[in-house]
């Protein structure tokens, strides 16, 4: 018998992966439903497994400060776009 809540967090999204293996897939999916943004797992996974976990973790710390967001998963991949572009900028 499950525990309840392991059973609600199993419906809570029932679009999710269930293939997953890898380390950076599970941090994709929780990338992905953090956003707000199950229709685009795959993009997360991908991102997880090629850009720095520091990076992410810093974009997703300021989306999630950002109360009056519409659209969290934009307001992460901008400051994802910002967060690269400073550290292109620091390696010149």
């Amino acid at each position: 018998m499950k525990s309840i809540a392991k059973a609600i967090a199993e419906a809570k999204f029932k679009d999710r992966p269930k293939n997953i293996s890898r380390e950076f897939q599970m941090y994709g999916v929780y990338l992905a439903e953090s956003l707000q943004d199950t229709k685009r797992y795959s993009l997360y996974i991908k991102l997880a497994k090629t850009v720095n976990r520091g990076v992410l973790e810093e974009a997703l710390n300021f989306t999630k400060g950002y109360y009056s967001a519409k659209s969290k998963a934009r307001v992460f991949m901008w400051k994802l776009k910002e967060l690269k572009n400073l550290s292109v900028l620091r390696e010149k």
